[in-house]
């Protein structure tokens, strides 16, 4: 572990008590294989609810479905978060995590995101940032979850077959951005969202995360069911976060899988 570099710590100061429970502990890393892993070790070894792990690189990074997220030093946001989230939380954890990262991105650089059902954030049709929450119940100790995301910040870092879906910070603004600032502002975000489950208010996030997702409603989406490629058309999300999907029969929720937008 290292000390925080000062990039992140005085935006994280500035932000103070916005940061709810992310203001607790935070620990930053030069390197780690992944943030979700340690933050997952610390997690079982007890870490409080809202111990934050960061890391300027990661050799292992990976987001859902087990696929690599590439995470080269200093040109992205490689985060990860403990949480204890009640049950009723759970369901809309990983929206509101997205919607968390597009508010925050916005808040830091006057950007818009959108977000993309389950766990991505777009700036027009590229993918900006990506969300992995992963849940265990260690054997004698508390649940938890460890909710993890990543965010490009400097495109000339990407591969290039990632950065031809990709898109970066420093790409749509022209210029390189305040790294410390958007990891401040998506904390305050997410700490916001998360107090919003918590008080049982979970309509809101599903509303703000609409808005924010309407350039995808009304698209065509398929996805592998047993033995068949199922296709309908996207029409929203319901209250506990699944995708409805419109198909000849009727509608139908997906609550996981990888969906394919059309």
């Amino acid at each position: 572990m290292f000390p925080l570099p000062d990039e992140i710590a005085e935006p994280l100061a500035r932000a103070g008590t916005r940061l709810g429970p992310f203001a607790r502990e935070f620990h930053w890393f030069a390197d780690v294989p992944s943030t979700n892993d340690v933050a997952g070790r610390m997690a079982e070894r007890g870490a409080a609810e809202g111990c934050v792990v960061a890391a300027d690189a990661q050799s292992a990074g990976r987001g859902r479905h087990g696929r690599e997220w590439i995470s080269p030093a200093g040109a992205g946001l490689y985060v990860s978060a403990v949480l204890r989230p009640a049950a009723h939380v759970i369901p809309l954890l990983t929206i509101a995590a997205g919607l968390a990262v597009a508010e925050g991105v916005s808040a830091a650089t006057g950007l818009e995101p959108r977000v993309k059902w389950p766990n991505d954030v777009y700036i027009g049709e590229r993918k900006l940032a990506g969300i992995l929450a992963e849940g265990a119940v260690p054997a004698g100790g508390v649940p938890h979850v460890i909710l993890g995301f990543g965010i490009n910040v400097l495109r000339a870092a990407l591969p290039p077959d990632v950065a031809a879906r990709a898109t970066s910070l420093d790409t749509e603004l022209g210029r390189a951005p305040d790294r410390g600032l958007v990891l401040g502002e998506c904390l305050a975000a997410l700490a916001t969202r998360y107090a919003d489950l918590q008080r049982g208010e979970g309509a809101r996030v599903v509303g703000a995360w609409r808005a924010r997702a309407t350039f995808l409603l009304g698209h065509v989406v398929e996805w592998d069911g047993v033995g068949t490629t199922l296709r309908g058309v996207a029409e929203d999300i319901d209250a506990e976060g699944a995708l409805l999907v419109r198909m000849p029969a009727g509608v139908v929720r997906i609550i996981s899988g990888d969906v394919r937008w059309i």
